[in-house]
């Protein structure tokens, strides 16, 4: 059974870090040799689901929505079947539920209709 284990979200003041992590299980050999990209997306409270970053995985390249870049860094350990997700300087416009998802097969940048498994939530809160 495909499970995603999301952690490291919390409660942090302006300016803090934050480190998600999202380890797959259950997945298939084929499929953890040759998906096609992984990514973090976030719902702020009564938003939509935005990506947030991606990372393709045949050569690492990352993708990032214009409001993270520079603060956000999104990295691999593929011999664990994780992804990082490091938040820096982070804001209140940051709060929100982050989700990591996987692409079996996708374009680049990846679309949101290439992601086919999806993990739940971890909530992250920015507050003074």
């Amino acid at each position: 059974q495909v499970q995603f284990v999301v952690s490291g979200g919390g409660l942090v003041q302006p300016g803090g870090s934050l480190r998600l992590s999202c380890a797959l299980s259950g997945f298939t050999s084929d499929y953890l040799s040759d998906y096609h990209a992984i990514g973090w997306f976030r719902q702020p409270p009564g938003e939509f689901r935005e990506g947030v970053s991606c990372l393709r995985v045949f050569d690492g390249s990352t993708s990032y929505v214009d409001s993270v870049k520079g603060r956000f860094t999104i990295s691999r350990d593929k011999a664990k079947n994780t992804v990082f997700l490091q938040m820096n300087s982070l804001t209140l416009e940051d709060t929100a539920v982050y989700y990591c998802a996987t692409a079996y097969r996708g374009s680049w940048p990846v679309q949101l209709t290439d992601y086919d498994y999806w993990s739940q939530g971890t909530q992250v809160t920015v507050s003074s």
